[in-house]
């Protein structure tokens, strides 16, 4: 793993996300607030990289931002070869059953669905005949395979994050980003997670951004970027380019 502060990823790697002269700005009038600053980053196909910074730095922001779940107000944003800017609503959420994974601190299970129902969602909206089948070797892969039938209430806080992995991986997505993923859990279940995470980044060749408190967990990951006040540390707006 390499400690890189600066935005270019490797040259040699084919980018898997590429973002240049990305601004973004939230509120109205005398409330708005400048959020993400100049922002160039590369990312290569296959990455892990440890998106780390201070509470209030910009990371959750260039998440949704990647994910196409916010839109910049300035900059190009390439990922899985679409620029994201160029894409209408209805275009980005067909993109993001697609390509994109997402995995979110409080899980964002639906209630009234068994855990088989709700890793079966994407894959039913994408037209997959074979849903139910998918979703199940999904679970199985994350050690659910006795809890099918249960819904979210009956699950443990783990169990749950794991049902929301299994979602996130179902669609066997190219780019999967995972915001504070273990905030909500104790050690021991989130390093179980956690090790389930970087196993299906592995064996999927999933591109992963993983935003993160915690050091020793960013340490795991290929490259780690830091973002301070919106900026990418170490790469000041002239020189961020890669």
């Amino acid at each position: 793993m390499n400690d890189i502060s600066t935005a270019a990823g490797s040259t040699a790697v084919t980018p898997a996300i590429t973002l240049s002269g990305v601004n973004l700005s939230l509120g109205r009038a005398a409330a708005r607030v400048h959020i993400l600053k100049d922002i160039d980053l590369n990312i290569g196909r296959g990455e892990a990289i440890g998106l780390v910074g201070p509470s209030g730095s910009g990371k959750t922001t260039l998440l949704m931002v990647l994910a196409g779940l916010e839109q910049a107000d300035t900059g190009s944003i390439v990922v899985a070869g679409s620029d994201l800017r160029h894409l209408d609503e209805d275009s980005l959420a067909r993109f993001r059953g697609r390509n994109v994974g997402i995995v979110f601190q409080s899980f964002h299970l639906i209630p009234t669905m068994t855990a088989l129902e709700n890793v079966a969602i994407p894959l039913e909206l994408a037209g997959d005949a074979e849903a139910l089948r998918r979703a199940r070797e999904e679970l199985a892969k994350v050690g659910l395979a006795e809890r099918l039938h249960h819904y979210p209430a009956q699950l443990s806080g783990g169990e749950q994050q794991r049902v929301a992995l299994a979602r996130a991986l179902a669609p066997n997505p190219a780019i999967l980003v995972a915001d504070e993923p273990t905030g909500n859990l104790d050690e021991a279940t989130g390093r179980q997670v956690i090790d389930l995470l970087f196993a299906g980044h592995v064996e999927r060749g999933t591109t992963l951004i993983l935003v993160t408190h915690d050091t020793a967990l960013a340490q795991r990951c290929d490259r780690i970027v830091r973002l301070r006040s919106g900026r990418i540390e170490g790469a000041p707006a002239a020189a961020q380019a890669g």
